[in-house]
C-alpha cells in the first residue's frame, strides 16, 4: 500500500489563503483612463446579469475534468485525455500535471468554443493541497489557453468544504477519494492545518486491490494525523464526522468499510464526484463582485 505523505513546509504544503492570485502571464494591457473610470463607477454585478464578463471553474483530476462556466448553469464533464497523434495521452497523473500542453490542449477543445470571443474570463482552478505549489504553476500555464484576465486557486478541500455548507468555525476533516489519488485535509477556520495523502483511488480497484485498501490507507493516514497532533482539533473533528467527496463517496463498499474503521459518523457531500467544482464556482462568483476586480477587465478588442 502507498505510505501516506507528510505535509512540508506550511507554504508547500497548501493552497494557502482562501484564494491565491495567479495573475495571468497575458492577462490584458493598461487600461484607459475612461475605462478606469468606468470600471470604478460600475462594479460586476452577479452572474448571469453580467453579460460583459465570463468566468469559469476549474477541477482537473487525473481521470476526469469538469468545468463550470459563469451562466450556463451546467458542469461540464469530460475524461481528462487529450489526443495529440495516434494514441490517448493523459496529462494529469496522481495530483501532478505531467504534460502542460496537453492539459491546455485538453482545456482549449473542452471551453474555446464555449466562451465569448473577445473576453477574458475570471478563472478558478481547485488545486491538491500536498504539491499544489507546482500544480498550481502548470495549471496557470495550461490556462492561459483560455486568455484569462486573471487565475485564482483554491485547494480542493475547501472548495468541497464550500460545496456542502459547512460550518468553517469549527475544525472539520475532508476525505477526497478521486480516482487515482485520496487526500485526507484538516481544516481549521478554513485554513488547512494538516494533510495527508496516498497514491490510491478507485481507478486502481481490481480484483488484485479490494475498497478495503482504501479505508485501510485513509484510517492509517487518520492515526498518524492524531499522534502527530498536539491540539484536540483533530480529535474534535473526527467527533464531528468528516465529510466524503470525490467518485469514492460513490462507492457503498469504501463509506461502510471507513465508517467501521474510523468509528464515526461519515458526511457524504451531496453529488461528492463534482463538489470540488461546485464549490469553485462559489468562490467564482464572491471574487467576480469583489471591489478588487471591479478594474481587471481587459481592454476592448474587436475583430481585424
Amino acid at each position: 500500500m502507498p505510505a501516506p505523505h507528510r505535509p512540508r513546509a506550511p507554504d508547500d504544503r497548501a493552497a494557502g489563503p482562501l484564494l491565491r492570485s495567479l495573475p495571468a502571464g497575458a492577462g490584458g494591457g493598461a487600461m484607459t483612463a475612461v475605462r478606469r473610470s468606468r470600471a470604478a463607477r460600475a462594479p460586476h454585478r452577479p452572474w448571469p446579469m453580467c453579460r460583459h464578463c465570463t468566468g469559469v471553474a476549474l477541477d482537473m483530476g487525473s481521470a476526469r475534468t469538469r468545468a463550470w462556466v459563469a451562466g450556463r448553469g451546467v458542469i461540464l464533464d469530460v475524461p481528462t485525455v487529450t489526443f495529440p497523434g495516434a494514441g490517448a495521452v493523459y496529462p494529469i497523473q496522481r495530483g501532478s500535471i505531467v504534460d502542460t500542453a496537453g492539459t491546455a490542449r485538453m482545456l482549449d477543445r473542452l471551453l474555446g468554443h464555449r466562451l465569448p470571443r473577445f473576453t477574458r474570463p475570471l478563472v478558478v482552478v481547485t488545486a491538491p493541497v500536498l504539491d499544489g505549489y507546482a500544480y498550481r504553476n502548470e495549471a496557470r500555464t495550461a490556462v492561459e489557453v483560455l486568455r484569462p484576465r486573471s487565475v485564482l486557486t483554491v485547494p480542493s478541500a475547501r472548495a468541497v468544504a464550500l460545496a456542502a455548507g459547512a460550518d468553517l468555525t469549527r475544525p472539520l476533516l475532508v476525505i477526497d477519494i478521486g480516482a487515482h489519488l485520496t487526500e485526507l485535509v484538516l481544516l481549521v477556520d478554513g485554513a488547512v492545518f494538516d494533510a495527508r495523502r496516498t497514491a490510491l483511488g478507485t481507478g486502481d480497484l481490481d480484483e488484485n486491490t479490494p475498497a478495503a485498501r482504501i479505508g485501510e490507507a485513509v484510517a492509517d493516514m487518520t492515526t498518524s494525523m492524531l499522534r502527530q497532533d498536539r491540539t484536540s482539533l483533530t480529535v474534535d473533528a473526527l467527533g464531528r464526522g468528516p465529510l466524503l467527496a470525490g467518485g469514492g463517496a460513490l462507492r457503498p463498499e469504501i463509506t461502510c468499510d471507513l465508517t467501521r474503521r474510523l468509528h464515526a459518523p461519515l458526511r457524504a457531500v451531496p453529488a461528492p464526484h463534482t463538489a470540488a467544482v461546485r464549490g469553485a464556482a462559489k468562490l467564482l462568483g464572491v471574487a467576480h463582485v469583489h471591489p478588487s476586480t471591479a478594474g481587471t477587465d481587459p481592454p476592448e478588442e474587436h475583430p481585424h
